[in-house]
């Protein structure tokens, strides 16, 4: 086959532009080779490769191909149709699998254009672009241009306080709670949501390790939703065998999968999470309408910090020091969190050792991923640390150099302070809660009770943080996740 270089249609076209104009064909192979002669899908498919050299294709020409990149540059890519969706995951054996790509540059997803910038986005970073170079032509970020942007613009609020007495003494248990939402697009949410599904099916036909997937009868309101477990199985109570509550030394439970450590690399990448607190287990609840998770504090069989990521709807998670049950599956407690559809709640500090939590009965279908690292000297007998999930580096906050576009530099400079303090996060407790109430002359109270049985109405306090952490005893935790 004529070489690309000697090709005079593709002698314009940039390397990058012809890695991208390949990846993205092989992706559509199968359908755009659909009922051609077996000679002439040989010939599409060498004629793609060859738009890129380092591009390889497997075997059989009809699947996708995949670079063979390590899982570090592994990201979670959009996708602009389910028939993509498909004709990507249809390839192999484990049907979600084919839909993460391993491609340390731009993949051809990256063409859908699905990475978080919104129209407004578009058009300020347009306009940056049109003032510095006086022409009206935009140049195209790169997928690690697109992802820093995308680093940057995620909203973190960070000063939650509510304060109450405990052991005699004014504490603000919310000190170390932190939210983050835009760390995930609507696109990856639904992939993720798609693959969970498909794990609580594979979960009852059978097809995951004894320990992994747990679907309890429905018996009364608030029990009953679906569990599975990875890295390790925790046992929330002493079992028929005798285990105590806690991380079981022996049993069979499935590794963390493929896609669930692309996103704890994300996590990590964009400050989610401390690279010293990388989690190497996670627990997915799978939510019907009613269920819930009663107060508790999780078992200090794992290490603080630790997230929840949050699927399919919003609800509410209660804190304080002394929750009360009103019901089944209705608690009240002094403060109450929203949490939004893909967001990331952190718990450390205050917020994961002093204040209990919970999930009232939510109002619909809701999926959560809680993600944790074990204690060492917890960990399941034979427990190895994944290859993959180790040397995670976070981005870097501020990455303007020459090679940096105007674009990305100017916007992420103009929105950096409220992406600290959380100022465009609008939340019941929020810092403009405060000055609202306020001005009108409410006075602040050790705390206020929510019930989840009634509509919340105001907004919790909200003041400086507090160093003070009482120790936390371990007859009081428990491993219920939010």
């Amino acid at each position: 086959m004529e070489p690309v270089d000697d090709d005079p249609f593709l002698r314009k076209y940039q390397p990058s532009d012809l890695k991208i104009a390949s990846e993205f064909l092989t992706t559509w192979l199968p359908f755009l080779s659909r009922d051609l002669c077996s000679d002439c899908v040989h010939v599409l498919s060498r004629r793609i490769r060859s738009l890129h050299p380092e591009n390889s294709c497997n075997n059989n020409s009809e699947t996708v191909s995949r670079d063979d990149k390590p899982i570090t540059h592994l990201v979670v890519e959009d996708m602009d149709s389910e028939e993509t969706d498909r004709n990507v995951e249809d390839d192999r054996d484990g049907k979600f699998n084919a839909s993460v790509t391993t491609s340390p540059k731009m993949s051809w997803a990256d063409m859908t254009q699905e990475d978080g910038l919104n129209e407004e986005e578009e058009e300020e970073e347009q306009k940056v672009s049109e003032d510095w170079t006086k022409t009206p032509q935009k140049r195209k970020l790169s997928r690690d241009e697109r992802e820093q942007y995308r680093f940057i613009n995620v909203k973190r609020m960070k000063v939650f306080s509510c304060y109450e007495k405990v052991k005699g003494r004014r504490v603000d248990i919310l000190d170390g709670l932190e939210l983050h939402t835009g760390v995930f697009s609507a696109a990856e949410q639904k992939r993720i949501v798609d693959y969970v599904y498909e794990l609580q099916e594979k979960g009852r036909k059978g097809e995951l390790q004894e320990r992994t997937f747990t679907a309890p009868h429905k018996w009364m309101r608030g029990k009953g939703r679906v569990t599975i477990q990875f890295g390790c199985c925790y046992n929330y109570a002493t079992d028929k065998t005798g285990n105590p509550p806690g991380i079981l030394q022996h049993g069979a439970v499935d590794p963390i999968p493929l896609l669930f450590k692309v996103i704890i690399r994300r996590l990590v990448g964009w400050h989610v999470l401390p690279p010293t607190c990388v989690p190497d287990s996670c627990i997915v609840n799978i939510y019907d309408e009613g269920d819930c998770i009663p107060p508790h504090i999780d078992n200090h069989d794992f290490l603080r910090p630790f997230c929840t990521v949050s699927f399919l709807s919003e609800c509410d998670i209660l804190f304080g020091s002394n929750l009360k049950i009103d019901g089944p599956g209705e608690f009240s407690g002094s403060y109450s969190l929203p949490l939004p559809v893909g967001s990331v709640l952190v718990l450390k500090g205050n917020g994961a050792d002093v204040a209990k939590h919970c999930v009232p009965a939510v109002p619909q279908k809701r999926i959560s991923i809680t993600f944790r690292k074990m204690d060492e000297s917890k960990r399941p007998v034979g427990f190895t640390p994944d290859p993959d999930l180790q040397g995670i580096k976070p981005l870097p906050y501020e990455q303007t150099t020459q090679s940096t576009p105007p674009a990305v530099a100017a916007i992420s400079a103009s929105r950096w302070n409220n992406d600290q303090n959380g100022g465009n996060y609008n939340s019941r407790g929020g810092d403009q809660c405060k000055h609202r109430e306020s001005s009108r002359g409410y006075h602040r109270s050790e705390s206020r009770e929510w019930s989840s049985s009634s509509r919340r109405r105001g907004s919790s306090r909200r003041s400086s943080n507090t160093a003070y952490r009482p120790k936390v005893h371990s007859n009081n935790t428990s491993s219920d996740n939010v």
